[in-house]
């Protein structure tokens, strides 16, 4: 506070801002902003008698304005992320919970973005940037799909495929009923078809359909699924076995879509 008060004594003696800082051995910025802060508060030397440094200091620094505190309930984080471990939760579902029970709660959109946030917490990792067309990322979703036949009335399980763009997050979903080599590769060509061209490298989990032998190094792609790689011109890169992380966009998609 010394220094400011000889700023202030040395500006008020018409010396510029590069001279205020040569004789006082601080930054010209930092003159400035003494000077343009003591114009703000209205203060001009000779300062008023009394003035302690604590009263000063609180003229010239004023503390931030707080924001009115958003009186929105608020989600127990802890226990979201709890209960997402469970099949077929979603955090499209718990917050369908949340608003039936507060009406006057958060929207899904900040609702996602809190929980992120507070995920993010939990486990800090690298940002992971895609290049448009790089990648794409493909698994089942671990829920299956009831159908009903109209004629029998007989019940069906369906397997959900879904596909997602690494850097756009366009994505396709299709069922199939089973998660065959077949139907793998046959839910690979009409993404293709439907997102109008071929990243550079599919990303797939260790499905049998796709990859015969998991391995951190040297994983083995399925011959015909290679064949079909070899045909889009594409390349098959496993994600690493027990690395979530790996598997990108699709595993919020496929933890979501359902």
């Amino acid at each position: 506070m010394r220094k400011i008060r000889d700023v202030l004594r040395l500006s008020a003696a018409g010396l510029s801002k590069r001279k205020i800082a040569a004789s006082l051995g601080v930054s010209a910025t930092a003159a400035g902003e003494c000077i343009r802060r003591a114009r703000r508060a209205g203060l001009a030397w000779p300062l008023p008698d009394g003035l302690r440094d604590e009263a000063l200091e609180r003229q010239l620094f004023p503390p931030p304005a707080v924001a009115a505190k958003d009186r929105r309930p608020q989600p127990d984080w802890a226990a979201i992320h709890r209960e997402l471990r469970r099949p077929g939760v979603t955090l499209q579902l718990l917050w369908e919970e949340h608003r039936a029970v507060h009406p006057d709660g958060y929207g899904i959109s900040r609702y996602c973005e809190l929980y992120r946030a507070w995920e993010a917490r939990l486990s800090p990792t690298m940002r992971q940037s895609h290049v448009a067309g790089e990648r794409m990322f493909v698994d089942y979703a671990g829920t299956t799909l009831a159908v009903i036949d109209a004629s029998t009335g007989e019940a069906m399980t369906a397997q959900l495929f879904v596909a997602v763009l690494g850097a756009s997050s366009l994505t396709y979903a299709e069922a199939s009923w089973t998660q065959g080599l077949s139907d793998w590769i046959g839910s690979h060509t009409r993404t293709f078809a439907f997102m109008g061209g071929v990243p550079a490298t599919v990303v797939c989990d260790n499905l049998r359909s796709g990859i015969t032998k998991a391995c951190f190094y040297e994983p083995a792609v399925n011959r015909t699924y290679a064949e079909m790689a070899a045909h889009y011109s594409t390349t098959i890169l496993p994600a690493r076995p027990y690395r979530p992380r790996d598997k990108g966009s699709d595993s919020y998609c496929t933890s979501s879509v359902t």
